[in-house]
């Protein structure tokens, strides 16, 4: 059985990384009896310059986008509606606000050495969109990666000191240097890049092509 490795750039603040999380858990469960996978999440940050206070996302999105308020309130809620067909906890949606998440991505590659990073990054999806809590604060972080079997207090000492901030950056630059100017992507066999929050079925389609090395998508 062949084994695809799959490599994600995404953000915790990005609402499609969940979205495209959730289908791609789809597409490789749907492919389980032909593939094999292995995954690596990647920092890609929406809001570095974001200050530790926040923005309230609508009022955030809107300066962002040049669009109204009630645009986005409208496009958040169609966002919901995905969310809830992929069970995804998006209830607080709207009434987050926009986090500076660099301290999440540090201790997310923490994880990645005591096999949590992927519950990890789940656990920081629903903390944010589900409950609309603080992702740049310390104690969410900590209780997050308490809630998936990490230790408190080793992840305390990850968030007190600047561990893991050159391997964030490094990430940033890499992919940024590869094309990455949005997120989710999808980096499969460290070849072949998928954009975007991609249906469940075009997933298995590429993922299938990718296996038989009749690859039709464009290389990294």
């Amino acid at each position: 059985m062949k084994t695809l490795k799959i490599d994600i750039v995404s953000d915790v603040a990005c609402p499609w990384c969940a979205i495209g999380y959730a289908r791609l858990k789809q597409a490789m469960d749907d492919v389980k009896d032909e593939l094999t996978f292995t995954l690596d999440w990647h920092a890609f940050e929406l809001n570095p310059d974001m200050p530790l206070a926040g923005e309230p996302i609508l009022e955030h999105l809107s300066r962002k986008y040049g669009r109204s308020a009630a645009d986005m309130e409208a496009t958040q809620a169609q966002m919901m509606e995905i969310a809830h067909s992929l069970g995804l906890n998006f209830s607080k949606l709207q009434e987050r606000h926009a986090r500076n998440t660099f301290d999440a991505h540090r201790l997310l590659k923490w994880a990645k050495t005591e096999d949590r990073q992927t519950e990890l990054k789940l656990a920081l999806f629903e903390a944010y969109f589900g409950r609309a809590e603080n992702v740049s604060e310390q104690a969410v972080l900590r209780r997050c990666a308490e809630a998936v079997g990490l230790d408190g207090d080793a992840a305390q000492r990850v968030l007190d000191s600047d561990d893991y901030a050159v391997a964030v950056r490094a990430d940033e630059e890499r992919y940024q240097q590869a094309g990455v100017t949005a997120v989710p992507a999808f980096i499969v066999n460290q070849r072949y890049l998928i954009a975007g929050a991609q249906e469940p079925h075009t997933l298995v389609h590429t993922f299938r092509e990718i296996a038989e090395d009749r690859v039709e998508i464009s290389p990294v």
